[in-house]
């Protein structure tokens, strides 16, 4: 385990992928309007291509942290850098996708013309979007139904769909805010199982956010355990066990039971 009040490297790394969160703390106002910090001097490292799970109780700031990565939200101090280069000069938020833990498909679109959706902010080609699209739904196994409404869709396959839409763009960073938490089990370990094999194919980097701690140890090279009110890193686990793996094996149940610990 790395002690939680590690100082983050002076200059974060220009590989493409790479995340640095220097000093992130965060405030809002409540109903009264009085301020609430959720956030307290986050600090944090995240290598290219690797895959970091954000584990915590609910309203630790998980989702908030993640969402200051994306650029949705503003922090009152600190900042991030990717790729080397601080949030407010990053040019290429084209190549950070987010997949949300609804799958915010649009009920009147076609499986392929959900996943399109991504590419018709820019002047892509129609031509080139549905090639595309079609080609992110081959990877996720669902090129026989691209012509399928979200209506005539399985919870799993919905999900494809939405992971598909992230991916679509080509990123590389994808973050995910709990995009499994409403699947059955099974639904979920083969989700897992996809996500891997797309990352490794791919090259992202992914940063999850998830209260599950199997989810976690399954998927994550490195774990960071939040602790609530304000939110702050409490312990990075870094997890040196083998893929795949199984939440089931005892090494893994062992390390499961000592993030447990620390939540």
């Amino acid at each position: 385990m790395t002690a939680a009040t590690a100082a983050v490297p002076a200059a974060a790394s220009t590989e493409s992928g790479a995340i640095a969160v220097r000093g992130v703390s965060k405030w809002f106002n409540t109903a009264e309007g009085t301020p609430l910090q959720v956030l307290d001097n986050i600090n944090l490292t995240i290598a290219a291509q690797s895959v970091v799970a954000i584990l915590g109780a609910s309203g630790c700031g998980k989702s908030t942290l993640l969402n200051i990565i994306s650029g949705i939200v503003t922090p009152e101090r600190g900042e991030i850098c990717i790729n080397g280069i601080t949030a407010g000069r990053f040019s290429e938020w084209r190549s950070v996708s987010y997949m949300f833990q609804e799958d915010r498909l649009l009920p009147w679109r076609t499986t392929i013309k959900n996943v399109e959706f991504a590419l018709e902010t820019g002047n892509m080609p129609r031509s080139e979007r549905e090639s595309r699209a079609r080609d992110a739904l081959k990877l996720v196994g669902l090129e026989a139904f691209v012509d399928a409404f979200p209506y005539q869709l399985s919870g799993g396959m919905r999900s494809r769909v939405a992971l598909a839409r992230s991916l679509v763009q080509e990123p590389c960073i994808l973050l995910m805010d709990e995009p499994f938490s409403r699947l059955d089990a099974l639904t979920r370990a083969q989700m897992h199982e996809e996500l891997l094999q797309i990352q490794q194919l791919k090259k992202m980097t992914i940063v999850f956010v998830t209260h599950d701690v199997e989810e976690a140890v399954v998927l994550a090279d490195r774990v960071v355990v939040m602790a609530p009110r304000p939110g702050r890193i409490r312990d990075i686990v870094e997890i040196a066990l083998s893929r795949p793996r199984d939440a089931t094996e005892p090494a893994t149940a062992r390390l499961a039971h000592d993030l447990k610990s620390l939540i």
